[in-house]
């Protein structure tokens, strides 16, 4: 492969800064046993080991990431601060290619949008990489004074700080420049195979919800894609660090890379699974053809599809961006995934898109999805209908690195607050908000990436600031802007209507790092299915599925082999929900991996562990506690008279059959209120059942007994729940 003279201009103005020799060895059943330190304040590059205890106690991946940042922080570390980190891992499973999913990064930081602890897990081939090159983690920490790249290179052995004074920061272009650079050029296209870049872009530079995204190199197509670490602002942190990017290299990927203790066991999940893929995929969600997308339909059906901010739940132009839509503007025929070996082939992309705006305008790019997330949140929930604007807006935010998520609740807060008339052109720097405008919503993007106007000035630091920023400079009820402001711990909802699920409000309210749909989501198993009609059977799953989902993130993969494609009998099962024989296949593939043979329970136990240390990491951010885990109202029941009489026979009814409130003779306003109290009602009776099945007190805090039942009862937790325990008692 021949370098071109753009990529050894790029190369040849880089200035070494650091360099640190280690010792190649091989992975042992899915662990290196040791993770990278860098600190940038004086470029310290270091070695550290992962002990017996870190494995017992925080499995891997988030874990590992978690007990890295307790010990590097303290209560009052900022953000911004030079002493915050920012973790990347992998864990022990991560980096098999015998079963799908399984090549998922997680990030974790104290977060700028949510000011805790925020953990973030995105696809491509970083972190498996990172583990074959000899770490089970990435802890960075210091910040740089000019840009740099960090090059850890698992062909060699060699860690390396590089000043980066010319690459573009926008993601489709240096994460194209980079694996050209760093690639082994004797090895040709497997040489890029064996590169992944962590980067950021231009509006991460500026915006509180900047993301990580992190590449591999796409044979087929010729061209790097990439998958995002998106929620929570840690695009912005590895920009507050002055890192240009971080780059892997290693070119020598096996099915043995990960050195499994029993490697038959892995086959034989994988060829069970890979089984049902072949053979039920295209009969049941399409995930081979179109990914995630296939859900905007059906919940526009179920109206649980996210409306002009979340005020409505379907709409009639919504097949205008459904399936069939992102089916026909994919590209078909090929295998589409975002690591290795992965049957389930859903990361989707268009191919050839022509931008209308911003500075690419008039270039053809790949647009890497988009997901049902992006398609429902810069689609219905912004009012925007057209196909070609979702995808520009989602290419943009990609390349920006911006989060699509937090991006669409903004930009939907926006547009109501246009709605009502408490903003105007003399605001957004004449902008015109109206629903659908999506060509003006792209601005607010290019703004963003520019660092001006009312784009990176407002709608760049997210909803729960901008609550106080229209109530102070505008005058507007903070009342009705905490009702309609979709976020929850300073983190947007992620893109379902939940008014009509308890079970589902749960769900988000009490979630760790705030309303995302990676720790439960139950509205099904609650709304539709009715299978949870009482509160202790909602505690029941809000404590089990939380669990659950976490034990993804401490083995880095990903949940959409779990629950997206079935075996044919799963619905004859006893716990349809929980898809016994997919958990058993996780059964086999930690044995496999580690030698240590495990029960369904096991796997929650692993989880219990971390997601209750997390809860009191929060606790010692100053979060953690009863009051945090509310959501906004429009998340629990209809806020406007116009929500209410959309679905008036609806409310009503439930007034007359659940309130016990006969709604004739009401008026809209009456009926809201009393319907209002009674779902308020109702949410505190479920957090009270909900911390009691997660063995935490009244105010939401792990108790001593739950603590030592879990061996995480360290005297530094120990104290720091006490002392807030009395504080709050007091």
């Amino acid at each position: 492969m021949t370098i071109s003279p753009l990529i050894e201009e790029l190369k040849s103005a880089h200035k070494l800064l650091a360099e640190y020799d280690y010792e190649l060895r091989p992975v042992e059943k899915g662990y290196a046993n040791r993770t990278l330190y860098i600190n940038l304040d004086d470029n310290e590059i270091q070695e550290k080991p992962v002990t017996q205890q870190m494995k017992d106690v925080f499995t891997g991946g988030r874990g590992f990431a978690l007990w890295l940042l307790w010990n590097a922080i303290d209560g009052n570390t900022k953000w911004n601060d030079n002493r915050n980190e920012l973790i990347l891992a992998n864990g022990p499973i991560s980096g098999s290619t015998a079963y799908p999913g399984l090549g998922k990064t997680t990030a974790v930081t104290v977060s700028p949008l949510t000011h805790s602890i925020i953990d973030s897990n995105g696809g491509g081939y970083f972190g498996p990489y990172l583990k074959f090159s000899g770490f089970d983690a990435l802890e960075i920490q210091g910040k740089a004074d000019k840009d740099v790249i960090i090059f850890i290179d698992g062909d060699t052995g060699k860690v390396t700080i590089e000043e980066a004074p010319l690459e573009e920061l926008d993601s489709h272009i240096i994460a194209e420049q980079l694996t050209e650079m760093y690639a082994d050029p004797e090895k040709g296209e497997r040489g890029k195979m064996g590169v992944s870049v962590v980067s950021a872009g231009e509006a991460a530079e500026h915006i509180r919800y900047g993301i990580l995204n992190l590449s591999w190199y796409d044979v087929r197509r010729k061209h790097v894609r990439i998958k995002q670490c998106a929620r929570g602002g840690v695009g912005r942190v590895l920009r507050d660090k002055k890192i240009k990017a971080i780059v892997v290299r290693y070119s020598s990927l096996s099915g043995k890379s990960n050195n499994p203790a029993k490697p038959e066991l892995i086959k034989k999940a994988g060829r069970r699974i890979n089984k049902e893929i072949a053979l039920y995929d295209d009969v049941q969600n399409q995930m081979r053809s179109v990914g995630t997308a296939h859900l905007v339909e059906i919940m526009d059906h179920f109206d649980l599809l996210p409306v002009h901010n979340f005020k409505y739940g379907s709409h009639p132009e919504s097949h205008k961006i459904d399936s069939t839509v992102w089916k026909s503007l994919f590209t078909q025929g090929m295998p589409d995934g975002c690591w290795a070996g992965c049957q389930m082939s859903c990361s989707h992309a268009v191919d050839d898109f022509r931008l209308q705006t911003g500075p690419y305008a008039g270039e053809a790019v790949i647009v890497d999805g988009p997901e049902y997330e992006t398609a429902a949140g810069l689609g219905a929930n912004i009012g925007n209908f057209d196909p070609y604007g979702v995808l520009e807006l989602n290419f943009y935010a990609d390349t920006y690195g911006i989060d699509t998520i937090t991006l669409a609740n903004s930009i939907a807060f926006v547009m109501e607050l246009w709605e009502y008339g408490i903003i105007d052109e003399s605001d957004t720097g004449g902008l015109d908000l109206t629903w659908g405008n999506w060509k003006d919503a792209a601005e607010l993007l290019h703004q963003m990436a520019r660092g001006e106007g009312f784009g990176y000035e407002v709608v760049g630091n997210g909803v729960r600031w901008m609550i106080d920023y229209f109530v102070e400079t505008k005058g507007a009820d903070r009342q009705l802007l905490h009702d309609i402001g979709m976020q929850g711990k300073g983190l947007e909802h992620s893109e379902y209507v939940t008014k009509e699920s308890l079970a589902q409000q749960g769900g988000y309210g009490m979630t760790l790092k705030g309303p995302q749909h990676d720790e439960a989501w139950l509205i099904f198993m609650d709304m539709v299915e009715k299978l949870l009609p009482t509160f202790e059977d909602k505690a029941e799953a809000l404590h089990y599925f939380p669990m659950w989902r976490t034990w993804f993130s401490l083995h880095g993969l990903c949940k959409l082999p779990w629950n997206d494609i079935e075996p044919p009998d799963n619905k004859e099962t006893d716990e349809p929900a929980k898809v016994p024989e997919h958990v058993e296949n996780y059964t086999w593939l930690y044995e496999g991996t580690t030698g240590v043979p495990i029960t369904p329970e096991g796997l929650i136990e692993q989880s219990e562990r971390v997601y209750n240390f997390q809860r009191v990491f929060n606790l010692r951010m100053g979060f953690g506690t009863r009051e945090f885990d509310y959501n906004p109202y429009r998340a629990v029941g209809p806020v406007t008279v116009e929500e209410y009489e959309s679905r008036q026979e609806r409310y009503d009814k439930q007034l007359k059959e659940e309130v016990g409130v006969d709604p004739a003779g009401l008026s809209t306003e009456e009926k809201m209120a009393k319907l209002r109290a009674y779902r308020e009602d109702r949410y505190e009776q479920l957090v009270d059942a909900v911390y009691k099945r997660r063995g935490w007190d009244k105010n939401g805090i792990p108790t001593l007994e739950t603590l030592k039942r879990l061996h995480i009862d360290f005297p530094e937790v120990v104290e720091l729940v006490e002392r807030k325990r009395a504080e709050l008692n007091s």
